[in-house]
Formats: structure tokens, C-alpha cells, sequence
């Protein structure tokens, strides 16, 4: 039954990349001032936001696996985390493409993109933590709190350039009607089923992450099983 789930999401998962991809590339309108090169901010808010979500589930699964020590919610975070750098690796590079022909460099220390890599560095350093010791459970707990304090790295990043007046794009102006993503509605349609789409790509990796570990431990306890019956 959770191997039918889980086909069930990989096709839904492929199926909204495709329909993404196309949104991207033929339905969105090409932006004016930036030309084609603007249509690498899909697939870069779509990583964007998947990494700060799977940020987002490392600090809920810690905190669960600190109130119950359960194994399931420490796979959670792990699995989470692993995801998580991938997806924040995708949008640096991607950001880095973008800023190239825009602003004539692949990177600038403005406020934004610093406390992004930041942030990355964080969560590198939260795998680091966890392949130390992959079976302590003071590590493990350890990790779970390391986890929690960086995800405050997330309201940070997205208020930066606000509070420091960077140069990186504001996705949400004010406006006399309020606030406004400053897009046509069919870019504002494909940002928000990339983003969409990248999600559930996020849950399908994770699901199968998550699965693997299981697999794992259920391995090195026979494997300890079997030690003390030859003993």
C-alpha cells in the first residue's frame, strides 16, 4: 500500500513538472526589461521554496523527536535536512546564472544572498554533525536542537532585503490595491505551480529518503542479531 502511495506521488510529481516546465517556457510572457533569462526564477523561487520548507519540517521533526525520541521523527529531520541543502544548492547556482548577464557578476554580498549562504552553511554543518555519529542518540538530539535554532535563518533571509535595502528582487510590492507579486497573472500562475511542483517533489524524495533509513536500521539490527548468535 505505501509503495502504490508513492508511485500515485511520483506520477502527480511528474506530471506537475512537466505541466511546470511548459508554463515556464511557453505559457508566462517574457518579461520586458530581463528577456528570456528571467525564466530561470520558476525553477529558482520553485527551489527556493522547497528548501526552506524542508528547513521548516527539520525544525518540526526536531522538536517531535525531542518530545518523543522516537526514531521515525529523527529519519524525518535527517532525510529533511539532506533534501533541504540540495534544494538551496539549486538556488544559489540558479540565482548565480540569473545575476550574471543582470548585474554583470555571479555574486554580490548583498544582504539576501549572504544570510542565504549562510543558511546553506548551517545545514551543511547539521550533516556534518549527523555523519559524525550516525547511531548516538545524544548526537542525534543534539542534531535535533542544531536544527531548530538555524531554521530562524529562514524569517531572517526573506526580510533581509528589506530591513538592508539590498539589490535582490522583492517579490512581494505594495501598491495603492495593497500587495502585488509585480507579475502578469500567468507569471504569478507558473511561479506559484512551480513552486507547487518542486513540493512535491520535495515529499516524494523524502518519503523514499525516509524509507531507505528504515531499511538501514532494520539491516544493522539483524546484523547485530546475528553477532551475538555466533557468539
Amino acid at each position: 500500500m505505501k509503495s502504490r502511495w508513492l508511485d500515485i506521488l511520483g506520477i502527480a510529481t511528474l506530471v506537475l513538472i512537466l505541466i511546470g516546465l511548459y508554463m515556464a517556457f511557453v505559457y508566462a510572457q517574457t518579461e520586458v526589461n530581463m528577456g528570456l533569462v528571467y525564466r530561470i526564477f520558476f525553477f529558482h523561487l520553485g527551489a527556493v521554496a522547497a528548501g526552506f520548507f524542508a528547513i521548516v519540517v527539520v525544525m518540526i521533526a526536531g522538536i517531535a523527536y525531542l518530545r518523543t525520541n522516537s526514531r521515525w521523527w529523527d529519519r524525518v529531520a535527517e532525510g529533511a535536512a539532506e533534501i533541504g541543502v540540495v534544494f538551496c544548492m539549486v538556488a544559489l547556482v540558479s540565482g548565480m546564472i540569473w545575476a550574471r548577464p543582470i548585474w554583470g557578476v555571479w555574486w554580490t554580498w548583498d544582504p539576501r544572498l549572504t544570510s542565504f549562504l549562510v543558511l546553506w552553511l548551517v545545514y551543511v554543518a547539521y550533516l556534518m554533525l549527523r555523519a559524525s555519529v550516525r547511531d548516538d542518540p545524544r548526537v542525534a538530539r543534539f542534531s535535533a536542537v542544531f536544527g531548530i535554532l538555524g531554521a530562524v535563518g529562514v524569517p531572517f533571509v526573506i526580510v533581509s532585503s528589506r530591513i538592508w535595502r539590498g539589490i535582490s528582487p522583492v517579490l512581494f510590492q505594495e501598491s495603492q490595491q495593497g500587495f502585488t507579486f509585480g507579475l502578469t497573472p500567468e507569471m504569478v500562475q507558473t511561479v506559484f505551480v512551480c513552486i507547487f511542483a518542486y513540493l512535491l517533489l520535495f515529499f516524494y524524495l523524502l518519503a523514499h529518503r525516509v524509507r531507505i533509513e528504515a531499511m538501514r536500521d532494520d539491516l544493522l539490527a539483524i546484523r547485530r542479531a546475528h553477532a551475538l548468535t555466533q557468539r
